[in-house]
């Protein structure tokens, strides 16, 4: 069997956070912002990572890539870990990995052209490429992601929200990579903008062969894009499946809140269905619950879960959740 383009190994980041106006003998705090996170990614999959604000969901996108230190686990590419690379052949991995950011305006130099910001990594990575070269790759792009050749001179804050993220993903793909990290890419879009946005990564997904990892904490958005779903809370995955598969039978309580939360576009049936609320705020990653870090926020937590970490429970090949209670009450309805 062949190896997984990415495999992500118990993957952990952790920051020191010194309090505001200490003193620089003072102790600083640990912020554990992931905390042991694994999965695999094969060639021409996507992976959808979702989960609320602060579950750590772009710190991994950014370990991954090396943006932030890891603090410990392995992030295997193609079987190296990545971690453990030189600075020649990171530099030669950031060719064949490349982000798209969140806020497409901030994420774009406001000084230079489109076409400088796209060709910026080709000429960054091979300054040798003759200008004729670079300019034939950036019209090519702009057509592809469904922008005007003609536009290639005019700058960042001429263009709506869409067309700017529709930039950063032709600067994304400009080096050719394998992998392409969708960190909330449409989040700061329009509904109808977001559809564009993603039908265009699936198209170029498609087309060139493309692997994903697209961030969101919008279910409803991942779960059209996404093959495999994985669920984070406060550093940690709670559950992880094939998007049908998760969306159709959530065992995580809280997979099952977000999944909940998704509108239904029946008026008549969303009106008169359930809309159950967390309850509690999410808590400080300085100071996380110990055992299971749901536990503050479930409806079903038990004072077991406040001991040991829970450990991964098998629901099916490929299913996996990390609440005992919930798979052992699935165990007993299949029993």
């Amino acid at each position: 069997m062949s190896q997984p383009l990415l495999k992500v190994e118990d993957l952990q980041v952790t920051f020191d956070v010194r309090p505001r106006g200490a003193w620089p003998w003072t102790p600083s705090n640990q912020l554990h912002a992931v905390g042991g996170v694994s999965f695999e990614l094969e060639k021409g999959e996507t992976l959808g990572i979702v989960g609320e604000s602060g579950s750590g969901k772009s710190t991994v996108a950014r370990a991954i890539i090396n943006t932030v230190p890891a603090s410990g686990g392995r992030v295997l590419w193609k079987g190296e870990d990545l971690l453990q690379m030189g600075k020649t052949a990171r530099r030669q991995h950031r060719q064949a990995a490349q982000m798209v950011f969140q806020d497409p305006l901030a994420a774009l130099n406001p000084r230079m052209k489109v076409g400088e910001i796209i060709a910026e990594p080709l000429i960054t990575h091979a300054p040798d490429t003759p200008k004729a070269e670079i300019k034939r790759r950036v019209g090519e792009l702009m057509e592809r992601v469904g922008l005007l050749p003609n536009l290639i001179n005019r700058y960042p804050h001429e263009f709506s929200g869409g067309q700017c993220q529709r930039i950063g993903i032709a600067r994304a793909l400009i080096l050719n990579p394998e992998l392409v990290i969708c960190d909330e890419p449409v989040s700061a879009l329009d509904v109808s903008v977001q559809a564009q946005v993603i039908n265009l990564l699936s198209e170029l997904q498609r087309d060139l062969g493309l692997s994903l990892i697209f961030i969101a904490h919008d279910l409803s958005v991942v779960k059209h894009i996404s093959d495999n779903i994985l669920v984070m809370y406060l550093g940690r995955v709670m559950e992880t499946a094939d998007a049908d598969t998760l969306i159709d039978n959530p065992i995580h309580p809280y997979t099952r809140s977000l999944v909940q939360a998704v509108p239904i576009p029946d008026p008549e049936v969303e009106l008169h269905r359930e809309h159950p609320v967390l309850e509690g705020d999410l808590p400080s990653p300085l100071s996380p619950p110990s055992g299971c870090v749901f536990r503050t926020r479930c409806p079903v937590a038990q004072a077991s879960c406040a001991g040991d970490r829970p450990v991964m429970q098998q629901i099916a090949p490929g299913h996996v959740s990390y609440c005992p209670i919930t798979a052992q009450e699935r165990a007993n309805e299949t029993a």
